[in-house]
């Protein structure tokens, strides 16, 4: 191949540089360039491709791609070729197709956005408005637009290339929420709180630890983002409607060029599933059901009741009537749209479950449950991302709260456990002790040794080092563990999957 088509190659530069130097002259080249097209370049080519091998397919591409060149040098030239138009109006056509190659925005997406684009009804979709378009600015090369594409793979294409384009705006999203989250647990590693199940006080952990937690959910809703694009990125093109086309095409080259993994083995099932969309939002589902979580307790910490945390105020609006009221609008707006992720991602199952083999027009539907996925989710993490960063938090609060509900009980268990006792002995003793300390209103580090020893006599002096809140979370100083030690060392493997 490249056998043949080099001396041709050569030959242009040749021309080309000595028409720079202005060598021989301006009246010389015409001759010269219709002896050269109509003579010169067809035995060269004749000559250099009889003794050649060639297979069907590279010939077929060699043969195209010749006239596409000589097309493009007659057009140039004002040189009528092979029985398309005069030079006139390829020239036209030639200084169109640049513009738009050039310039690709001026003709289609900026008219669009700015509602100048004159959409026709009679022209059916949106396929057909674009290549009626393309055609009136280039001419009849306007009409190849659609040669061996369907608008089945074009769409599935399109819909992947949009979609790997918005995970990889998540996931940066996703990343820059992290970050924020770290920032935020290395600030209040120290910051004693109370750890609840069933909204009931039951251990002392540290703020750290807690914003660990939502790192961790995060974390896996990225490397499930990450898992997805893996199958979104996969080229339809070339499939056409189902069946594939009969030009000789390279799908393998196509996918390269646009940036996909592979092309679609089958051509049937790649214009047909939108399996891919559904596997997003399902992601986007998880994310949204995890900030909904979050927003959850920010809105019980933000509470006059719980006064753990103060929210930025660019997040927060005002009572219409009671003017001493800061509402939570940001973390009760991300909890609402959490349900309105969910009910697209039922939706497009729904779309899909009594589908067959292959594309059926109700897959239209797909986009504007998707569009709107993508803009939700993108809206919440950006929202989260500049808002957690900026809260204060009420360590005083959080500490007062933490020393309420009997919090230490499962240290002093733990506690006798280590002298010796047996657990369940030892959750009866501390039953006991929690019922002392409600009757006379008072924590278990409030209590004397002598009234601790009356429950148990394995209990020493040593005990007050346990029921206290910073040794309780000092004792699970083990990986993972709430210890603001632990905690500190997460913050450090946490960056570093992130880099």
């Amino acid at each position: 191949m490249i056998a043949a088509v080099a001396p041709v190659f050569a030959l242009i530069l040749l021309g080309f540089g000595l028409r720079r130097l202005g060598f021989p002259g301006d009246d010389f080249w015409p001759h010269c360039e219709r002896l050269v097209y109509y003579l010169l370049f067809p035995a060269l080519l004749v000559t250099r491709l009889a003794v050649v091998p060639l297979q069907a397919e590279p010939l077929a591409d060699l043969a195209l791609g010749m006239r596409y060149h000589f097309h493009v040098f007659s057009a140039a030239e004002g040189v009528p070729f092979l029985g398309f138009a005069s030079g006139e109006y390829q020239m036209r056509k030639l200084r169109g197709l640049s513009n738009l190659l050039s310039e690709p925005d001026c003709y289609f997406e900026q008219d669009i956005e700015q509602g100048n684009f004159h959409w026709s009804v009679g022209l059916e979709d949106v396929h057909m408005n674009i290549e009626a378009r393309l055609t009136a600015l280039i001419g009849e090369a306007g009409k190849k637009l659609h040669t061996g594409r369907s608008r089945n793979d074009q769409v599935a294409t399109d819909l992947r290339l949009y979609l790997r384009e918005q995970i990889n705006a998540a996931c940066a999203e996703l990343r820059r929420l992290q970050r924020g989250l770290l920032d935020l647990a290395e600030r209040e590693a120290d910051t004693l709180m109370p750890g609840f199940t069933h909204l009931q006080v039951a251990m002392p952990v540290t703020f750290g630890h807690h914003m660990l937690a939502w790192f961790e959910n995060l974390q896996r809703d990225r490397q499930r983002l990450v898992d997805c694009l893996k199958r979104v990125n996969v080229m339809p093109l070339g499939a056409a409607a189902l069946a594939g086309t009969s030009f000789p095409i390279d799908r393998h080259y196509t996918a390269e060029l646009l940036g996909f993994d592979c092309p679609a083995e089958n051509s049937l099932d790649a214009v047909s599933d939108r399996d891919f969309v559904i596997e997003f939002c399902s992601c986007a589902a998880l994310i949204l059901t995890h900030l909904s979580r979050f927003s959850e307790e920010l809105i019980l910490w933000a509470s006059a009741q719980f006064d753990f945390i103060d929210l930025p105020d660019r997040f927060c609006t005002g009572s219409s009537i009671m003017p001493q009221k800061k509402n939570p609008d940001v973390p009760e707006l991300v909890r609402g749209k959490s349900g309105r992720v969910i009910g697209h991602l039922v939706g497009l199952l729904t779309l899909m479950k009594a589908q067959p083999l292959a594309y059926n027009k109700d897959n239209q539907e797909d986009k504007e449950p998707l569009f709107d996925t993508v803009d939700t989710l993108l809206a919440c993490l950006r929202a989260f991302a500049d808002m957690l960063p900026a809260t204060r938090v009420n360590n005083d609060n959080m500490r007062r709260a933490a020393a309420s509900g009997y919090s230490t009980a499962t240290d002093l268990a733990d506690y006798l456990v280590r002298k010796g006792l047996a657990f369940r002995d030892a959750h009866e003793i501390v039953g006991n002790a929690v019922r002392l300390g409600i009757e006379s209103k008072r924590d278990l580090s409030e209590m004397s040794l002598s009234e601790l020893q009356s429950l148990s006599p394995l209990i020493e002096s040593d005990v007050f080092d346990v029921l206290t809140l910073e040794g309780s979370v000092s004792a699970r100083n083990h990986y993972g563990g709430t210890a603001p030690d632990q905690v500190r060392a997460a913050i450090i493997r946490a960056r570093r999957s992130l880099a």
